[in-house]
């Protein structure tokens, strides 16, 4: 009865130890991964509290004194959108990225090519702000860096009767025609699409893509506008640690082909890397695909310390 009642009681156990090895092993992965994709969960929390960080209400004082600055100088009236990445919370402290356009209709800087008005704007807030920052400018925007390590753009606007604003070109010495409004708007039903995670996860693409050197970066409203691109008819896993790499692989694929989009934004979006598969283009591909592998190889072997590696932290 004793070997009976053995055998009896084997039918609940695998017959062979090895496969018995094997689902202890495949519960401990199990286990593992959620362990891992709870942590990761954390770690993704925390960088974005972080980057969440800036002070809004010291970034609005200060652009109003920028426009104070800009009005008490240069004969005409100036208004303010303040519809750039702050509005969009988008922004990633200490990123350059576009905080707010500066209407110039109405003044004497309207009628003036794109550097022309900026060195003028460069010239003026440099004088009004003394040693509280340093100016500068490019081919699009005045950046302000202050001592407290804030970083603001103002971008040059002129508005037209149509609804159309125009900005400098980011490759050419002209004005190009964009539609912020739309932009925005685009971009916030993408956001509602993916259950409100895709703002944070372009906030973390924006974070990573600002540790790479500056000649591979791509700017905030590209990244922006790759986000909605990529995240169109998405119906994976609505996680900020799920939709980052898939950003970055997608992202990868989508930068070979100026975007295309509805909102007026293209010309100005992407024209700075050139026409389809240039050169530049194929260069932000490799670098977008080899971030996508490094997440990806990070998830594998369920380390935190190389996801963190991707933001600067070492």
């Amino acid at each position: 009865m004793g070997g009976g009642g053995g055998g009896g009681g084997g039918g609940f156990y695998p017959r062979k130890p090895d496969e018995l090895r094997h689902r202890v092993r495949a519960e401990e992965d199990r286990t593992a991964v959620a362990e891992f994709e709870t942590k990761l969960a954390d770690v993704m929390r925390d960088l974005l509290a972080e980057y969440n960080g800036r002070d809004r209400n010291l970034t609005r004082e200060r652009l109003e004194k920028i426009k104070g600055a800009l009005s008490s100088e240069i004969d005409g009236s100036f208004d303010q959108l303040f519809g750039g990445s702050v509005a969009k919370r988008t922004h990633v402290e200490g990123m350059s990225d576009i905080d707010a356009l500066v209407f110039i209709n109405d003044s004497e800087l309207e009628g003036k090519t794109p550097d022309q008005v900026l060195q003028e704007m460069v010239a003026v807030i440099r004088e009004h702000l003394g040693d509280e920052a340093e100016v500068s400018h490019g081919r699009m925007a005045v950046t302000i860096r202050y001592s407290d390590g804030m970083e603001i753009q103002v971008l040059p606007a002129l508005k037209h009767d149509d609804g159309r604003v125009q900005v400098p070109s980011s490759r050419r010495p002209a004005w190009s025609t964009i539609d912020p409004v739309a932009f925005t708007k685009a971009l916030t039903k993408r956001n509602e699409e993916c259950a409100n995670k895709l703002v944070p996860t372009i906030k973390l693409a924006k974070a990573i893509n600002g540790q790479l050197p500056e000649g591979q970066r791509l700017s905030g409203y590209h990244m922006e506008s790759l986000g909605i691109a990529v995240f169109k008819n998405y119906d994976g896993q609505k996680t900020t640690a799920a939709m980052l790499p898939h950003f970055f692989e997608r992202a990868s694929e989508l930068v070979l082909s100026p975007i295309k989009d509805s909102t007026g934004q293209s010309i100005h979006v992407d024209e700075y890397l050139g026409p389809a598969r240039s050169e530049q283009r194929v260069a932000a591909s490799h670098v977008l695909q080899r971030l996508a592998r490094r997440m990806r190889n990070a998830t594998t072997f369920g380390s935190t310390d190389q996801w963190l590696s991707l933001f600067g932290f070492e």
